[in-house]
């Protein structure tokens, strides 16, 4: 067997050896983690800005329509339903009576409505001002005119909403439209 021949196992056997020890090492990681045992009724620790489930909402600051200037933050107490939203989308034009609805009975439970108009994706603020107006919609609607906060929320498909509790935390999120009956659920089954 020639000298190249013989470098040339010598360098197979060593990548062999190496891919082996990797695997096995990865192996061994996986078994300790499958012996971890996390119970089922785990609370959620404080944490920083998320949209994970027990994350606190990353905070924002908007004008409305009406031209108030509206922060996440200032609602803490409260439980906010955050819905993301567009003119043209057929979903969120039957949801939006529906949620109206829903406020009117809901102002004496301590809930608030936050409907951020993606503006970057809508027709014009003149047609948010022609829906708004045509569906007697009274709860606040930040105009989220640069897209950054539906960024930041990754409202990818409309209507999407987080239900956000007393202490600013996420927790739940919904995509598509809802009709009362959900919103008073996920309402309920907050703090």
């Amino acid at each position: 067997m020639s000298k190249k021949m013989i470098g040339l196992l010598l360098i197979a056997v060593m990548i062999g050896l190496t891919i082996v020890g990797v695997v096995k090492n990865n192996i061994e990681k996986n078994e300790s983690l499958e012996t971890l045992s996390v119970g089922t009724d785990v609370k959620f620790l404080a944490t920083e800005e998320g949209l994970a489930p027990g994350e606190v909402a990353p905070d924002f600051e908007l004008t409305t329509l009406s031209g108030e200037t509206v922060k996440l933050s200032d609602y803490k107490g409260k439980k906010v339903i955050l819905n993301f939203w567009a003119t043209w989308c057929p979903p969120c034009i039957a949801e939006m009576p529906l949620m109206q609805n829903y406020y009117e009975k809901a102002q004496e439970e301590n809930v608030e409505i936050l409907a951020v108009n993606l503006t970057t994706e809508d027709r014009g603020i003149h047609k948010v001002e022609e829906f708004v107006k045509s569906n007697n919609l009274t709860f606040p609607i930040p105009m989220d005119i640069k897209g950054d906060i539906g960024s930041i929320y990754q409202a990818v498909t409309i209507p999407t909403s987080y239900m956000i509790d007393t202490q600013g935390r996420v927790q739940k999120k919904h995509i598509g439209p809802m009709d009362e009956k959900v919103m008073i659920e996920y309402i309920a089954n907050m703090d």
